[in-house]
């Protein structure tokens, strides 16, 4: 003999059992009230619930062909192990990641080549005078954020991005309240109602950038987004003539559960968007398939600077396409104990000077 189906409580999650005297079913917990046809929906609506499909074509990126690359050359930083990509005429540099020099390794081997190039099209000088920018004025900063030897080191590197495309099915299920208040002579009455709130749809997703490098910080990287990708142009080597490339060390395959989680988190604001009307509303299940999902492979522009003080690294990163510009300015203590006694200076100057004219009027 089959057993008895237990249903659960969709408001507090405690079993529930019929009541005779009110013909429903009743949560002894919470003293909910339901009507069996709805509870039954409901459970047939959790029992055919999916489960995610994340899943992507990674066979990004396309193998170089004989000779492309006879005039690039990898360097190698020996203390942060940073490899990046330039011609053979370029001079020595420091590396863009940790500002220590570098050293050429030998010719470039390896690696897939890049299917996208967006390249440059703001140059160093926009570089430069946005760094000025975002130090001008700043009278606590430490100096050497404000040396224009320092600030001519600045850097423009291609970044490895994995693009991801896909198209989307979802499924999201919330729970929502609505809430009626009303008093008589003697009582506040409260009333709260819950609802089961679907939403279905499909949406498509193109070009999820994540960054292939562990150099770059992620949350650095998404920063200065978005970049157009319209104004990307199948990639060739003469792009990268007088800047650096950032060989990838996240391949396409590593780099999908970081886009797995930007297509889901993206998915669930839109589908939250579309509920209206409730008290509250909190998500109970979520589930997204996607199909056709496939991976480039490209560069995207970045003029880059990093700055060491008191053993701390400080990254400036513009997007060179857009010029978006990031990052963070530490205080001088000293300066700012300076500025201190000054200010404090001036202030005992103004009330000194108060006093004298009120000793003069009266």
């Amino acid at each position: 003999m089959a057993g008895l189906q237990e249903y659960k409580c969709p408001c507090c999650g405690g079993a529930i059992a019929f009541d005779s005297s009110l013909q429903k079913m009743k949560c002894p917990y919470c003293d909910t009230e339901f009507e069996m046809e709805t509870l039954q929906s409901y459970d047939e609506q959790l029992n055919n619930e999916k489960e995610d499909d994340l899943t992507w074509d990674t066979n990004a990126g396309t193998s170089w062909m004989d000779g492309e690359t006879d005039g690039m050359r990898v360097y190698v930083c020996k203390s942060c192990g940073g490899e990046i990509v330039g011609d053979e005429n370029m001079a020595a540099t420091s590396c863009p990641f940790c500002d220590n020099p570098v050293v050429v390794m030998g010719n470039f081997t390896g690696s897939l080549k890049p299917d996208l190039v967006i390249p440059f099209k703001l140059d160093k000088e926009a570089a430069k005078a946005a760094l000025n920018k975002h130090v001008q004025g700043k009278k606590l900063v430490p100096k050497v954020f404000k040396d224009q030897k320092h600030i001519d080191e600045i850097k423009g590197i291609y970044v490895p991005f994995w693009l991801f495309d896909a198209e989307a099915d979802a499924d999201i299920r919330y729970r929502g309240t609505k809430v009626r208040s009303w008093s008589d002579s003697r009582y506040r009455y409260t009333e709260t109602s819950y609802y089961s709130i679907n939403r279905s749809g499909s949406l498509a997703f193109r070009a999820v950038p994540v960054d292939g490098s562990t150099k770059m910080p992620d949350d650095l990287m998404e920063s200065i987004e978005p970049y157009d990708l319209s104004q990307a142009v199948d990639f060739q080597t003469a792009y990268l003539a007088g800047y650096l490339a950032d060989k990838y060390d996240v391949d396409a395959e590593q780099s999908v559960e970081r886009a797995n989680a930007r297509v889901k988190t993206s998915t669930e604001q839109v589908f939250a968007n579309t509920v209206h009307g409730y008290a509250s509303v909190l998500p109970e299940s979520s589930s997204v398939r996607l199909y056709n999902g496939k991976a480039k492979y490209a560069l995207y522009p970045v003029w880059l600077l990093n700055t060491k003080w008191n053993n701390e690294t400080y990254t400036f990163a513009m997007n060179g396409q857009t010029g978006k510009f990031v990052g963070d300015l530490p205080v001088d203590k000293k300066e700012k104990s300076k500025w201190f006694w000054i200010y404090a200076a001036i202030g005992a100057a103004v009330a000194f000077g108060g006093a004298m004219l009120v000793n003069l009027l009266f």
